[in-house]
């Protein structure tokens, strides 16, 4: 029914906050910004977004928003803009920030409920950039289940140098091979300069783009949004029906759980799969699934990535960026080629209204574009990751397959208890070939925040050790690593996994056809060594970090943090 004061039957849950007389308060302090009485009896959506000026990846975000807002005006609603944090895993990479970077994840999504359930918003459009801020944002939608939708906020330009296009990965592999002598100086500040040349995410399947991609095929981002990168005029008209669409939500209560489901969650899984992206998608979608109530384990992203093919060669392990992917025909022509094979979950419903099935047969593939294989001839038979367990991993672990194609290794421990001592041994040369580099205590708990070992695997790349050596660790990879790396391994150091009782010299096996990732000990020997073990003092005993050593999961759960039992 019509409320007799004029306000929208659509405003179910702001009503509360300013309709009737004892609501005046509120009218009168939202007035003071320039609402209207008008504007208050509309639905109020949240515009969310992470607007900073630590990085590149989240720089366009406020222009998106007034872009945003502009749609959703247009289609009946007010707009309310609020922003949130980020931090920047390319510029805190390998320093102490970067252990910042997880741990906003969750201060990301609880910001975003606290601000819509706060000021108790009909619905909800995220802008979305730097890594942590794509997971965080669907954690958040799904928590709260107001109509809403996330969009990204687009790739970053490929970078030039001597000819070819470079992305941030190709400066930390420049740092290596300067280190083994292998570069001047000087051509490392060259590809430095030339690496991000402007707003946007790194330009390669890494994090942001994984998990983009992914958003897409979770039918959570309208399909087409997400692949335009940052810079390219259309994005604005991305940002603009994204605005439009919320409100079409909101008018068919049309909630994120109801679009979050066990098939479209293996949808993304799929695309991770397909295009070698990066293994944070499996922590992130894992995180997303238990905010959503969502049955989901670590064995499903074995299990569909199993029979799921790489199809896009998308760096690391390909040769193309992701402003070249959306040249060749978008995120929806990864989907077409699984289609056709009925590797998706082709009725799972997107919020644009259609099926992913319906986007996929919908896709436009560019004349001759070499980014996207035909199903018949994939990069690789079976998907990019894959799971491990094993006398060092009883929970499991994540292991990247894209870009190489080693699956068995057997070496010696190098063991460090941290990145830092890690790095320092790659710099001065002291990682041979057959090794097996161990970083542990960087696990959720144990950095805490899980820390990304980009440093320490593009310096063994540029080394030219990346083929001859194996790197495992309880934390995490950046979507930038190639090479046979391991992580995610749990439980963790710090909880007093089996990692917590390696020692130097230890023979350790990684058999990725077997699925295994064991230590040559008998079991009575690494009981012992356990019962021996002492965790460590924490690094920190007061703020953030305390908090969240304290309240998270596994890594094997998604490492959301969770009230104490």
């Amino acid at each position: 029914m019509p409320d007799p004061n004029g306000a929208s039957p659509l405003k179910r849950q702001s009503a509360r906050l300013t309709e009737g007389d004892d609501r005046a308060p509120a009218r009168s302090m939202l007035h003071a910004i320039g609402f209207t009485r008008e504007d208050l009896a509309k639905p109020l959506i949240g515009v969310g977004h992470s607007w900073i000026e630590t990085m590149p990846c989240n720089f366009n975000h406020r222009r998106l928003a007034e872009k945003v807002k502009a749609g959703i005006r247009a289609a009946g609603g007010t707009p309310m803009e609020f922003n949130t944090i980020a931090v920047s895993d390319g510029v805190s990479m390998g320093t102490e920030g970067m252990k910042a970077s997880l741990v906003s994840r969750e201060v990301i999504a609880d910001s975003i409920e606290l601000v819509a359930r706060g000021h108790l918003l009909d619905g909800l459009v995220l802008i979305t950039g730097c890594d942590k801020t794509i997971p965080a944002a669907v954690m958040a939608l799904v928590r709260i289940n107001i109509p809403g939708l996330a969009i990204y906020s687009g790739t970053i330009a490929a970078g030039r140098h001597k000819g070819r296009d470079i992305t941030l990965m190709e400066v930390f592999e420049a740092v290596g091979a300067v280190s083994a002598g292998k570069m001047s100086q000087d051509e490392l500040l060259e590809i430095e300069d030339s690496a991000c040349p402007g707003a946007g995410a790194c330009g390669g399947q890494f994090t942001a783009n994984t998990m983009s991609m992914a958003l897409e095929f979770l039918g959570i981002s309208p399909a087409g949004a997400n692949d335009v990168p940052a810079l390219d005029p259309h994005k604005d008209e991305v940002a603009e029906r994204a605005g439009r669409l919320v409100m079409d939500l909101v008018a068919k209560d049309i909630r994120p759980r109801q679009i979050v489901t066990k098939a479209a969650l293996e949808n993304a899984i799929a695309s991770v799969a397909a295009s070698g992206g990066s293994t944070n998608g499996v922590l992130h979608l894992l995180a997303i699934a238990r905010e959503a109530g969502v049955p989901l384990t670590i064995d499903d992203f074995d299990r569909v990535a199993g029979r799921t093919p790489v199809v896009a060669s998308l760096k690391p392990g390909g040769a193309y960026v992701a402003k070249d992917l959306h040249d060749a025909g978008g995120i929806a022509l990864v989907a077409q080629r699984l289609a056709e094979g009925r590797l998706i979950n082709s009725d799972a419903r997107t919020v644009d209204g259609r099926t992913l099935g319906q986007v996929a047969a919908a896709a436009v593939e560019t004349p001759e574009q070499k980014v996207v294989t035909p199903l018949a001839k994939p990069l690789k038979a079976t998907g990019g990751l894959a799971i491990l367990r094993g006398n060092l991993a009883p929970e499991g672990c994540v292991v990247k397959l894209a870009g190489h194609e080693r699956l068995m290794h057997r070496g010696p421990a190098r063991v460090f208890d941290s990145e830092e001592a890690a790095f320092a041994a790659v710099r001065e040369r002291q990682i041979k070939v057959g090794d097996v580099v161990v970083i542990r205590y960087e696990g959720p708990v144990g950095g805490p925040g899980m820390r990304e070992m980009l440093g320490v695997t593009g310096a063994l790349v540029g080394e030219g050790l990346g083929d001859a050596v194996a790197l495992i660790t309880d934390g995490r990879f950046s979507g930038a690593t190639h090479g046979l790396m391991v992580g995610h391994i749990a439980p963790e150091a710090a909880r007093g996994g089996p990692i917590a009782a390696l020692r130097d010299g230890d023979i350790v096996v990684v058999d990725v056809s077997k699925r295994q990732l064991n230590v040559e000990l008998p079991e009575a020997e690494i009981s012992q060594r356990l019962k021996d073990w002492k965790p460590p003092a924490p690094s920190y005993t007061t703020g953030v970090f305390a908090k969240y050593a304290a309240l998270v999961s596994s890594a094997s759960e998604g490492a959301i943090t969770r009230p104490p039992a």
